[in-house]
């Protein structure tokens, strides 16, 4: 991959992937201060609001074929991650694709949004690195892990620790644990909380670090020469998805239009440039359910 296209990914939410610094490090909200890009065609127009311009990407080939069908589907870019959902439950844009389901349900809850999953996307791992060791088994006593200091991140970064067998955490925790909920460690290791965005300039420091895949991939970060990769990639809690307003999938009309941009981003095109593009770090999750199905 390109070193342009590495830069693109530095917006990238996932609200799975940046929801540390600032709710994801970035600044200016509101629909007024999106930007916007849209495929060529006539006809109906689709406006799907998304955080970053690697979206461009991984959405041109839905974006050309669904062109074709009379669909013209307009990406507006937000520079924030709490600003999209906003806007789709006002009816400033008709879908949003930047987070992952847990994030969804925060601001459901949080917020009173009326708002729900049409479909899956992608899920990025969140692998651990080191620039010091090499082997799980060369970790000991009074080392240091650094792992992501916002709830989503940090709990799913203690959840890859888990699953490295580097600790165990309380059943209890839920979806989110905390440092709070660690039982038990393999070693006498310490667990560092930083912002995801600092994890990877800091690798030198500490003995290794759970990074976000967006910062991974920015930082050159080979996800093969990963100390531990991320197995929990079934986790539906963590796929990404595009939203929907819950009013609008009463319309027939607009719930047929919404199942074929649905289909179309779920495509071996869209795969292609997960693969080719981006390395794999993009994997395709979720395709085989029909969120649509029964609404």
């Amino acid at each position: 991959m390109n070193k342009k296209k590495w830069r693109k990914l530095v917006g990238l939410t996932l609200a799975a992937g940046i929801l540390g610094a600032a709710l994801a490090g970035c600044g200016a909200s509101g629909s007024d201060n999106a930007s916007s890009a849209s495929g060529e065609g006539s006809g109906e127009t689709v406006k799907l609001g998304v955080t970053g311009a690697v979206y461009e990407d991984i959405w041109q080939p839905a974006i050309d074929k669904l062109a074709d069908e009379g669909i013209n589907v307009e990406l507006v870019q937000f520079s924030d991650y709490t600003t999209p959902n906003n806007a789709l439950a006002n009816g400033d844009i008709d879908l949003n694709a930047f987070q992952h389901e847990i994030f969804l349900n925060d601001e459901v809850e949080k917020n009173g949004y009326e708002i729900q999953p049409i479909g899956y996307t992608f899920i990025i791992p969140l692998n651990l690195y080191s620039d010091s060791i090499t082997s799980l088994d060369e970790l000991k006593d009074g080392d240091t892990i650094a792992i992501p200091n916002d709830v989503t991140n940090g709990g799913r970064a203690l959840k890859v620790l888990e699953s490295a067998g580097l600790l165990t955490l309380d059943p209890a925790a839920g979806e989110n644990p905390t440092v709070d909920d660690v039982t038990d460690k393999k070693v006498d290791f310490e667990i560092k909380e930083l912002a995801a965005n600092t994890i990877p300039s800091t690798l030198p420091d500490v003995t290794a670090g759970i990074v976000n895949g967006n910062f991974a991939l920015d930082y050159d970060l080979d996800p093969d020469k990963a100390l531990f990769k991320d197995t929990g990639l079934d986790d539906e809690n963590y796929w990404n998805l595009i939203a929907a307003r819950t009013e609008d999938l009463q319309d027939a009309d607009k719930r047929a239009t919404y199942k074929k941009i649905v289909q179309a981003f779920q495509s071996d095109e869209t795969k292609a440039i997960f693969e080719d593009s981006y390395n794999g770090y993009f994997v395709p999750v979720g395709w085989d359910q029909d969120l649509l199905a029964d609404k």
